[in-house]
């Protein structure tokens, strides 16, 4: 099939490569011309495991192109991907780039098109899109359908290959054999394809999140209670983890849930329910907690410190979101970094991803290497856990003798570190 994507950003970069992959002829729009000329050469400007490959492999072959042109690839297209942001403003999805897009798409239908919406969009876009498109000329020259991403960063490429579920959102009989044919080397591999209507699926993506986000903020205020009554948080996620109605995916105590989902769609979510008279006070709940979760943990790093943060080094192990990506948004460390830093920490931090991160504060020093980053530090705080930080060897990374380590994802036995002499903190434990 034809495919048109617009928007080559995540979501858009890692479907059209993905599409391409399966046989498909993709055109991924975007009118940033600097983005497409690097993508048309393989530079891949976000970090995805196998994204780069997977981008070279297809525009060797020929089935995968970047291009500015959107009025050109709308019109030789069969189905069109709208894959833009959705950021949010006052707390509501601002959909106004999809809205451009949608004009773009309405001035050049020229023959039956599917207009798929995969970016993340409130309950009822679907139908303002189709106002919008309505028009004499262009009657029963296109179906809009929600096929929601449920892709996770730095697992993405997988995420599309191997879906737990493939929603697809039209009342068209069409439109849905169509999109069941395109769908149908990820079903015949065990995909479960999902026929709903439009306002299902599209309330099926925020459900989604904001309940993997309620099961965060859950066992992270389950952990605040553990450490109150000496209990390892971890054995009480095992142990829910194990009913199979629960589940032990996502009950793992940490920071503050991040990134370019949760965050967002928790409070976009809010907003559709005020908008529809309806109080969703368990994801305003949600939204409280872990507002407040950052603010807990800066009171916990005062504590180990004895209250004493000035002058101390302090290193973090990873600044982004959530290991496998180099993704920045919401990270708690945004604000816990900045924070330290007003209290007169030097602070020190080391990101797997090779990239210096914008932090805000020029009293920050980025170092490509865990030793260097470490050697001075007080205090070494696992923030994010990506695997080389599994197995270190504190002794040996830093000079100090007294420094302390504070596990914000417990991936250390206490145990263990406690036999081997070393100022151990972790969470719920």
């Amino acid at each position: 099939m034809k495919i048109c994507i617009i928007g080559s950003g995540y979501v858009g970069l890692v479907s059209g490569a993905c599409f391409s992959d399966l046989g498909n002829t993709v055109t991924c729009v975007d009118i940033n011309r600097e983005i497409v000329e690097k993508l048309n050469k393989g530079i891949i400007p976000i970090y995805e495991p196998g994204l780069h490959e997977l981008v070279v492999r297809n525009l060797k072959k020929k089935r995968l192109l970047f291009t500015t042109d959107i009025s050109s690839s709308i019109k030789k297209s069969d189905i069109i991907f709208i894959c833009v942001g959705t950021p949010t403003k006052n707390n509501k999805a601002d959909l106004k780039y999809v809205f451009n897009v949608t004009k773009s798409i309405k001035s050049n239908l020229n023959r039956y098109k599917i207009i798929v919406t995969k970016s993340t969009v409130p309950v009822t876009t679907g139908d303002k899109i189709t106002k919008i498109l309505k028009s004499n000329i262009n009657k029963n020259k296109f179906d809009v359908v929600s096929n929601p991403e449920f892709l996770r960063e730095g697992e993405a490429i997988r995420d599309f290959q191997f879906p737990d579920r493939v929603v697809v959102g039209t009342s068209s009989n069409k439109a849905n054999k169509i999109m069941k044919k395109l769908y149908l080397p990820l079903i015949k591999k065990g995909g479960r394809y999902f026929h709903t209507s439009r306002r299902s699926a599209e309330l099926i993506k925020y459900a989604s999140n904001a309940f993997l986000a309620t099961k965060i903020t859950f066992i992270n205020e389950i952990a605040n209670l553990s450490e109150k009554l000496n209990i390892d948080v971890k054995e009480v996620a095992i142990g829910m983890g194990l009913d199979e109605r629960i589940g032990s995916r996502f009950l793992r105590a940490g920071p503050a849930y991040g990134g370019s989902c949760f965050p967002k769609d928790t409070r976009a979510l809010v907003s559709t329910g005020r908008m529809f008279k309806t109080n969703l006070s368990v994801v305003k709940s949600v939204i409280n907690s872990n507002d407040k979760r950052t603010n807990l943990l800066l009171n916990k790093i005062s504590k180990i410190m004895n209250n004493k943060i000035k002058n101390k080094n302090i290193t973090f192990l990873g600044v982004t979101f959530k290991p496998g990506t180099d993704d920045m948004r919401e990270s708690s460390s945004l604000k816990m970094i900045p924070s330290l830093i007003r209290k007169g920490a030097h602070v020190n931090y080391y990101e797997p991803t090779g990239k210096k991160k914008e932090l805000k504060s020029k009293k920050i020093n980025f170092f490509d290497n865990i030793k260097d980053a470490c050697k001075s530090a007080d205090l070494i705080i696992i923030h994010t856990e990506w695997n080389e930080f599994k197995q270190l060897n504190f002794k040996k990374i830093t000079k100090k003798r007294n420094f302390k380590v504070f596990d914000m994802r417990n991936l250390y036995s206490t145990s263990e570190m406690k036999k081997n002499k070393i100022n151990y903190f972790s969470i719920g434990r």
